[in-house]
C-alpha cells in the first residue's frame, strides 16, 4: 500500500499552523507496512482540492486527508471528495446524538452548521471521534483507499491510533514491520562518507541507507522491512556491521542522541570532572555542556580569557609563548589546557583558541583554530583544525570537535 498525505487548509499554506498531523501519520503508516511518498498541502479550495485528489489517484492507492471536517463554509473535504466518487453525504446518528449532546452539556445553542459534522460519505465506515465532534470515515473505490480524518492533532491522532489503524489493518491482511535505526558521526564529512560506502548505498534493497547532513554532522537512517520484527533487527544489524567495519572510528551515537550528551554519560561513568579555557569560543562549550541535566556532576567552571591579558594573568601563559608563538598557537592551546585543569582541580582541561573571523588575527587565516586537551596522567594532546564558514558555524562546530576530542579519549580508556 502506497500512501499520500494530503493536508487541507489555508492556514497551513500561510505559515500561521505547523503540518505536525503529517509526521505522525508518517511514523504510524511506517510501523504497519505503508509506504508514504507524498506530502501535500492544499488550502480551503475546492477546486484545487479536487486537482489535488486526481493527481494522487494516479500514484497512490492509499489517500489519507487531515482537516476539512468541521462545520464552517470553507470545511470541503468531505464534500469534495463526496462529488468526486458520486457519493451522497448521509448524516450519522451516533456522530449527531454526539454533537447535541455535547451542546446540552456546555449549556449553549447548537446552530444549524453543526449538524454538518455529522455527515458522512455514503457506504464509508465511520471513525469514531472521542476527543471532538467531526467523525472520521474510510472508504474504498476503485482499489483506492480514502481515509478522512480531522484536523486538530489532538482529535486526529487518538482517532487514528485506536480506530484508523485497525480500519488499515484489515485491508493489509499480512502486515510489513519496517524499523529504522539512525547512526551518529562526526569527524568525516558527508562526501567522505558516502565514498566509503558507496558500494554498499549503490546495492541498498532492503534495508535502504540513507544519509544526511547538518550541524557538522552526518546521519545513517537503515531502514529495514520484514514480515518479522526480529527478522528487521536482524537486517538492520547486518547493515550496521557492514558501515561500522569501515567507518566505525568516526560514529558516536544513535537515533537523537548528540556529541555533548554521549560526553555527559562517559564522564559519570568514568566519575570525572572537566573544565573549559574559552578564547575563541568565548564560554560556547560551558553553555553546551550546562545545558544537560546533571551536569553539575562532571563540569567545574569555564575560564573566558578572550583578551591575553587573562591568559597571561589568570591562566599563567607566559609572555614569551604569547610573544613568539602567539595567542593563536599550538603552545597556548596546551598551557590553557593543562594550568585551566590544575587551576581548578578537573581530571581533564580543554581549551580553545583560534581565528573565528571575519578577519584574520595574528596573521593566521580565518578558520585557524586550536584544541587544547589535558587528561591527569596522559599526554597532553593538541588538535589543529582548519574550518570554513559563518564566524558562529566556526564557532560551534570547533565545541563539537571539542566534545569529539573527548569522547575518542575516553573511549580509549
Amino acid at each position: 500500500m502506497n500512501a499520500e498525505i494530503i493536508a487541507v487548509g489555508s492556514e497551513l499554506l500561510l505559515g500561521q499552523i505547523v503540518n505536525s498531523n503529517a509526521q505522525f501519520l508518517s511514523k504510524q503508516l511506517a510501523e504497519i507496512g505503508v509506504n508514504v511518498y507524498y506530502h501535500t498541502v492544499v488550502g480551503d479550495n475546492p477546486s484545487r482540492l479536487a486537482e489535488t485528489i486526481e493527481v494522487a489517484r494516479k500514484r497512490s492507492n492509499l489517500i489519507v486527508f487531515t482537516g476539512g471536517l468541521g462545520p464552517t463554509k470553507d470545511d470541503l473535504t468531505k464534500e469534495t471528495i463526496a462529488k468526486l466518487l458520486g457519493r451522497n453525504l448521509v448524516s450519522d446518528s451516533y456522530a449527531l446524538e454526539g454533537i447535541e449532546q455535547y451542546f446540552k452539556q456546555t449549556n449553549r445553542i447548537m446552530t444549524e452548521n453543526n449538524k454538518k459534522q455529522a455527515l458522512v460519505i455514503e457506504g464509508s465506515s465511520v471513525l469514531q471521534n472521542d476527543h471532538g465532534m467531526a467523525p472520521g470515515m474510510g472508504i474504498q473505490i476503485q482499489n483506492i483507499t480514502y481515509m478522512l480524518l480531522p484536523g486538530p492533532p489532538k482529535e486526529m491522532q487518538p482517532m487514528f491510533i485506536s480506530y484508523g489503524k485497525e480500519y488499515l489493518l484489515k485491508q493489509l491482511g499480512e502486515v510489513d514491520h519496517i524499523e529504522s535505526r539512525v547512526l551518529r558521526f562526526f569527524g568525516i564529512g558527508e562526501s567522505q562518507l558516502e565514498t566509503e560506502i558507496e558500494d554498499l548505498i549503490d546495492a541498498q534493497t532492503n534495508p535502504t541507507i540513507a544519509p544526511l547532513a547538518a550541524d557538522g554532522e552526518v546521519t545513517l537512517r537503515l531502514t529495514a522491512k520484514h514480515r518479522s520484527i526480529e527478522m528487521t533487527k536482524v537486517l538492520l544489524d547486518e547493515v550496521e556491521e557492514k558501515i561500522t567495519s569501515r567507518v566505525g572510528e568516526f560514529m558516536y551515537g544513535y537515533g537523537t542522541t548528540s556529541l555533548v550528551s554521549e560526553v555527559m554519560k562517559k564522564l559519570i561513568n568514568h566519575k570525572l570532572t572537566v573544565s573549559s579555557a574559552e578564547s575563541l569560543t568565548g564560554g560556547l562549550f560551558a553553555q553546551e555542556l550546562t545545558n544537560e541535566q546533571g551536569s553539575s556532576q562532571v563540569f567545574a567552571s569555564a575560564i573566558v580569557c578572550y583578551s591575553n591579558e587573562v591568559k597571561q594573568n589568570v591562566l599563567q601563559v607566559s609572555p614569551d609563548i604569547l610573544s613568539s608563538d602567539g595567542a593563536i598557537s599550538e603552545k597556548t592551546a596546551r598551557t590553557l589546557a593543562e594550568n585551566v585543569r590544575d587551576l581548578l582541580g578537573t581530571d581533564i582541561g580543554i581549551s580553545f583558541t583560534g581565528v573565528a573571523g571575519p578577519d584574520e588575527s595574528e596573521g593566521k587565516p580565518v578558520g585557524t583554530v586550536y584544541i587544547g586537551l589535558a587528561f591527569k596522567q596522559k599526554p597532553t594532546k593538541v588538535y589543529s583544525l582548519k574550518l570554513a564558514g559563518t564566524r558562529n558555524g566556526i564557532r560551534m562546530r570547533t565545541v563539537k570537535y571539542g566534545f569529539h576530542y573527548i569522547l575518542q579519549v575516553l573511549n580509549e580508556t
